[in-house]
Parts: C-alpha cells; sequence; structure tokens
C-alpha cells in the first residue's frame, strides 16, 4: 500500500509537481499566507460560516423548521470528528508517506509532518462541515463547500499531500456526514427540540424576538364591531 503514487509518470505525481510548483514561483509572503491559510484560515473560515448559518436558521418563525435546521447543523462538527476518526485506521492501514518524503524538488511550507499522508484531515474536515451545512442551508453550504476545495487545494500547495489524499478526504467527510445523517437527525432533533422549550437555553434554537412575534395573537372580529355596525350607531 506505501507504494501508492510514487512513479513519476502517474497522473498524481505529476499534479501535485503542477501545483506545488506555483509555491516555488509565488512570493514569498505568498507563501507564508497559504501556510497559515491550509493549515489554520480556512478551518477557521469554516466555523465561521458555520456560526452565521446558526444564526441565520435561529431566526425561523417556524419552531419545528428551527429545530430540524439547528440540529442538522450540530451534526455537521460531529460528522467531522468521526470521519477524523475514521481515518486513523485508514492512514494507519494505507501507511502512505508524505511526498517530499518520496519525491525531490517539492517547495514544502510546513514542517514536522511525519505522520502518514492517506487520507489527509484537514480535508475530510472541511468536506464534512461543508456537506453538513450544505444538508442544513443551501447557501452557506455552497459557502462551506467552496471553501473545503480551497483546502484541498492548499494542502497539494503545501507540498504536504497527494491530490488523491484531498479527494480520499472529500469522499470520506462527505460519506461519513450523509450516511449517518438520518441516524443524527433521529437522535439529535428530541435533544434539539427539548433545549429550544428551555427557558435558559431556548435562544440556541430559536431567536426570542422571533418567538414572541409569532406568539402575538391574531385578535378576532368580535360580533357586531364590524363597520356596518359603526355606521348604525353614527346614524342613530
Amino acid at each position: 500500500m506505501a507504494g501508492l503514487a510514487m512513479d513519476g509518470s502517474n497522473p498524481d505525481v505529476s499534479l501535485l509537481y503542477d501545483i506545488n510548483g506555483l509555491a516555488k514561483d509565488a512570493p514569498g509572503w505568498v507563501d507564508r499566507a497559504m501556510e497559515f491559510v491550509g493549515e489554520y484560515g480556512i478551518l477557521l473560515a469554516l466555523v465561521l460560516v458555520a456560526l452565521w448559518c446558526w444564526w441565520s436558521v435561529r431566526r425561523q418563525a417556524d419552531r419545528e423548521g428551527a429545530v430540524s435546521a439547528v440540529a442538522a447543523l450540530v451534526w455537521a462538527p460531529l460528522a467531522a470528528g468521526i470521519a477524523v476518526l475514521v481515518n486513523i485506521p485508514i492512514r494507519g492501514f494505507v501507511e502512505r508517506p508524505r511526498p517530499f518524503v518520496e519525491h525531490t524538488g517539492l517547495d514544502v511550507l510546513v514542517s514536522g509532518k511525519t505522520d502518514f499522508s492517506f487520507v489527509s484531515d484537514h480535508a475530510t474536515l472541511a468536506m464534512a462541515l461543508g456537506a453538513g451545512l450544505f444538508v442544513t442551508h443551501r447557501k452557506f453550504g455552497l459557502i462551506a463547500l467552496g471553501l473545503a476545495v480551497a483546502e484541498g487545494f492548499c494542502r497539494v500547495f503545501m507540498g504536504v499531500h497527494y491530490p488523491t489524499d484531498v479527494i480520499g478526504g472529500f469522499a470520506l467527510g462527505t460519506a461519513v456526514t450523509l450516511l449517518l445523517a438520518p441516524l443524527a437527525g433521529m437522535l439529535l432533533t428530541p435533544v434539539v427540540r427539548a433545549v429550544s422549550r428551555s427557558e435558559l437555553l431556548g435562544w440556541l434554537v430559536q431567536s426570542r424576538r422571533v418567538v414572541a412575534v409569532a406568539a402575538v395573537p391574531i385578535p378576532e372580529p368580535r360580533p357586531g364591531s364590524g363597520s356596518g355596525s359603526d355606521h348604525r350607531d353614527l346614524a342613530a
């Protein structure tokens, strides 16, 4: 298994050199920026998108709609964590070394990577979050999926993963999120519904302002209070 993509004629290796070659030609500040973005920046951006999504979906007037959306949103980071755990035995089984171990001439932007390369944890995390957000809300999901693709590009640009490491991470993150989503919904929805009824924590699921507005009863017209009755009173 360790011989995956070791032949220089392999398209996986060729694409690795093509993308990492951009780092060689880029100014130093671009490399430093890509190092931060690829290691921490995009994952932080995904967290911010998730918070933005939560702020939006909790403002729904429909309580059940808000409960379902928040439950799906809670599943996104849980799915990402499960996907990374699933990746641990996969990496140990495949045992693919990092590309800079087997190939020379790469511009490696991050040092100290001594673990195995397949599957990329960063790509797995990013795509699991992206898929979870897409299930929750299409607009925020598309933003998150775009960030996940950018994360995969950064990992190859930085010289720490093969393109197929990233593709494997995308597949793993998506599979865990979508395949376990029905079970997660069954387990999380009752919990989120119970939280929504709490006086202390209900705002986490639905905005109190929305609840207050939605709870205002619409008065029904009383018999004899219509405009015709008013006219009769004036005539009298």
